[in-house]
């Protein structure tokens, strides 16, 4: 007599089929305690008052918001294998070209550029400056969507790093200001 312990064709069926008699919300409820995620959709963060830094710019003109949509950012920090951080930094030029785009931002001489951190509602210190990979992905799709010719000193000021308010749900997102500046002499 030969007993079966789960293993064969039959294996995972009891999981399959509990899996299956729970509704959706509870299984991605019960992932996120698992994983450590937040649950909910993506929440549009609150934009601090950029006014006094965008007046402070010589020769400001017109600017532009971005809000990039929800994904993993890279940080200074994190220790990904170089294909891994490769694909994430092809998704996120790709996403800043498309909403420069959208957003219909003009072919720039020279901008100056202010990015700002929306981390998830955990209480601890956060350092933006250490999100510089990821602006700098979204910088490169900038360039890539034309809007300005190079991102070298003589095209861009900054990416000026500026902790923005914490994201309800969702995880850490990240908006860009982009500000037209005089073209320098």
């Amino acid at each position: 007599m030969t007993v079966h312990t789960g293993g064969g064709e039959f294996g995972g069926l009891r999981t399959r089929l509990a899996q299956a008699r729970t509704p959706a919300g509870a299984r991605a409820a019960a992932k996120a305690r698992r994983t450590g995620k937040p649950v909910g959709p993506p929440s549009v963060p609150e934009l601090p008052d950029l006014s006094a830094a965008v007046a402070a710019l010589p020769g400001a003109g017109r600017s532009w918001t971005l809000l990039m949509p929800y994904g993993d950012l890279l940080t200074s920090n994190g220790r990904l294998h170089y294909m891994a951080a490769h694909r994430l930094t092809k998704r996120m030029r790709n996403e800043a070209a498309l909403a420069a785009r959208a957003h219909r931002v003009p072919q720039l001489r020279r901008a100056a550029v202010h990015y700002v951190l929306h981390p998830r509602p955990i209480t601890r210190r956060r350092d933006p400056g250490n999100w510089a990979p990821s602006a700098k992905a979204y910088i490169d799709g900038l360039v890539d969507a034309g809007v300005l010719p190079d991102d070298d000193a003589d095209h861009l000021t900054g990416p000026y790093p500026v902790l923005g308010g914490p994201v309800p749900s969702g995880g850490a997102r990240m908006s860009l200001v982009v500000v037209e500046l005089e073209p320098a002499l």
